[in-house]
């Protein structure tokens, strides 16, 4: 990890604890899971957004008046309007994404859920998906959602992502290996 990304990942990860106590401590966890669906949604449809928090070219003044603008039409708690306009005053709105990331984690950890990354070779069926996602949770003993996407290039089976884990049981790492193999002989 580079030293500005393990930076940023610092700083987010101490402004994401200590929004979590607040919303906690508030009763606000359902609202701040809301607002963090919202901002990551809105960072990643809007590159005028990701450009606001990321250029340094817009003074402390602009940024905050253009992140309370954009908090109070996306409808966020006051909490997250009100980091977000301190992180602007801090000239650390470049780490909000990293923020949003790590928010998501600390919620989904209390409720004790985690997130499975699933590449596959076709769109998984419900059953498949059910399937799964019931033997995920016998592995990992907690509740798993997961984000399926679909890599034609495996050519067939899955590659499962959950937290520094994976299983690769795809054709395409399978030719790999034997290839690999192959050369060795």
């Amino acid at each position: 990890m580079s030293e500005s990304a393990s930076l940023s990942t610092g700083i987010a990860s101490r402004y994401a604890t200590a929004v979590f106590e607040l919303a906690k401590d508030g009763n606000e966890l359902d609202a701040l899971e809301s607002d963090v669906d919202a901002l990551d949604a809105a960072l990643a449809d809007s590159e005028d957004f990701r450009d606001l928090i990321s250029n340094p070219i817009y003074s402390r003044d602009a940024q905050s008046a253009a992140v309370a603008a954009i908090a109070g039409k996306m409808g966020l708690s006051a909490t997250v309007t009100n980091t977000m306009k301190l992180m602007a005053s801090k000239r650390r709105l470049f780490v909000l994404p990293h923020l949003v990331l790590v928010l998501k984690d600390i919620i989904a950890d209390e409720k004790g859920v985690v997130t499975a990354e699933v590449q596959a070779a076709r769109a998984l069926s419900d059953d498949q998906s059910a399937a799964l996602a019931a033997a995920l949770k016998e592995t990992v003993g907690k509740d798993v959602t997961m984000k399926v996407s679909v890599d034609e290039s495996l050519i067939g089976g899955l590659i499962v992502k959950v937290g520094s884990k994976m299983i690769d049981t795809s054709i395409r790492s399978k030719l790999a290996a034997l290839q690999n193999t192959m050369k060795e002989v």
